[in-house]
Formats: C-alpha cells, structure tokens, sequence
C-alpha cells in the first residue's frame, strides 16, 4: 500500500477513485504518565511521554487508514494528512485521512 501526501504518485496513474478514507485513535495517558508530564512542564521543555504517545498514535491511525483503504479495494491512499484535537483535558485524538485509490503503472513503467 502506497500512502502518499501527494495527489500524484510518480510512475503511476489514477484508475479509480474508491472515496474517502480514515483511521481515527483516541489515547488517554495513564494517570503515572499525567503525573511525570506535569512535572516535567514545570521545568519546560519537550515532555517525551506525551511525544511518545502522540508518535504512537500516529502510526496507529496510518495502521488503520491502510486497512480500511485494504477493505475498500484500494492500493494507494493519496493526499493523506494528519488532525488532531484534545478531548477533554486527558485524551488526544488523531485522525489520518486521505483518498483511497486504485492505481496502475503508466505505460512503459515497469514498476
């Protein structure tokens, strides 16, 4: 599977557009966690528990984007982009989300 920010792949053209496609995760860090980032804000600085945790969601939400794009037939999923936003003061979510897409080499590509 081929998951790009790009509408174009190099080498590869469009043949069918399948719609679009998600993968949603929503993550709440455990109370010990909450407690270690507070403290560390305190003193500033990059609060690695909540870096860890977002880069781990974020790839859990391309995990499930690939599958449903997988579910739907497609190959590729194109101009795909990242959102989050804060529920409450104790959970993030992270949405990936893009174009699910069939694609073929072009002519003369032996890809």
């Amino acid at each position: 599977m081929i998951v790009t920010t790009t509408e174009n792949i190099p080498g590869f053209r469009r043949a069918r557009t399948l719609g679009q496609v998600f993968g949603v995760v929503v993550r709440s860090r455990g109370l010990g966690g909450n407690i270690v980032a507070s403290l560390r804000s305190i003193v500033g600085g990059e609060i690695h528990e909540y870096t860890q945790l977002l880069e781990e969601t974020r790839r859990q939400a391309v995990d499930r984007l690939v599958r449903n794009a997988t579910a739907m037939g497609a190959n590729a999923v194109v101009m795909m982009r990242f959102d989050s936003s804060e529920i409450g003061q104790t959970m993030s979510e992270i949405v990936a989300y893009g174009t699910a897409v069939v694609i073929e080499p072009e002519a003369g590509n032996a890809a």
